[in-house]
């Protein structure tokens, strides 16, 4: 069984088809799905996915970092008020994103701090978003993080240097359909990055594997990458399929008696 651990199958691209989407999933060997939250408008799509597909589709609770705007901190009242009413298997997507837009970097900054600390009081892991600023967070969780802070970086993209010290600081590694870009030079750093390290996402509708690049991305194309993986690794489909999944387990299952609120 493969697990997508981090997909936005609540968001509109799928109004049209979720049902047979979440088929298609299944059959590709596809059991379960975690969504990453975005903002406080995707709170409820995404809690109706969870309440139609108990135990399949499992939410996170966080503010995107590309959300965060001078309201930022009404935005993280909303998300405190969730974590105070019920439990989560972790808090993101959080982050900081330099790509697009400079101009919140310092909200960025303060609000991924302060959801690192709630992910602390609550033993939760974190899904980290990291795109243009991978060094810059490494540094922060260097200096914030406790022995119990764990979590993924998702969509990792970034050098074989960077992998070790995120490796290091007791990460995994989001692994998606960049890896099946011919370009992209993923292949090079993934081959030397242990397998008990490696959790593979799709980040549906976003980030769509060869061979369906510029159309919408679906959970069932995580087996793209999956076989692209085993391939790099010299492995078998069935084993890196359960590798990954051993690793989201242990990530998102690794206490859940002692889920709790803030």
């Amino acid at each position: 069984m493969l697990t997508d651990t981090h997909t936005h199958l609540y968001l509109k691209e799928f109004d049209n088809d979720r049902v047979e989407m979440l088929e298609r999933a299944k059959e590709a060997g596809v059991g379960k799905f975690y969504l990453p939250n975005i903002d406080s408008t995707t709170i409820g799509p995404m809690l109706e996915m969870e309440a139609g597909n108990p135990g399949v589709c499992v939410p996170m609770m966080g503010l995107h970092p590309g959300s965060v705007k001078a309201n930022y901190e009404d935005e993280l009242s909303i998300v405190e008020a969730w974590l105070s009413k019920r439990p989560f298997v972790a808090i993101g997507e959080i982050g900081i994103d330099l790509y697009w837009d400079k101009t919140f970097y310092e909200q960025q900054k303060a609000s991924f701090i302060q959801q690192v600390e709630w992910a602390k009081v609550l033993r939760l892991p974190i899904i980290i978003h990291s795109r243009e600023t991978i060094d810059l967070i490494i540094e922060i969780l260097a200096g914030i993080k406790d022995e119990h802070l764990t979590g993924i970086f998702h969509c990792f993209t970034g050098t074989p240097q960077q992998a070790e010290e995120i490796i290091s600081l007791g990460f995994f590694l989001g692994i998606g359909g960049v890896l099946t870009f011919k370009n992209a030079g993923l292949d090079k750093t993934v081959k030397d990055i242990p397998l008990d390290r490696i959790v593979l996402e799709t980040d549906a509708p976003y980030l769509t594997p060869t061979p369906h690049r510029g159309k919408r991305n679906e959970s069932a194309y995580l087996k793209l990458v999956a076989e692209r993986l085993s391939s790099l690794k010299n492995m078998e489909l069935e084993e890196v399929a359960a590798a990954t999944t051993a690793n989201a387990e242990k990530i998102f299952q690794k206490n859940p008696a002692s889920y709790t609120t803030l």
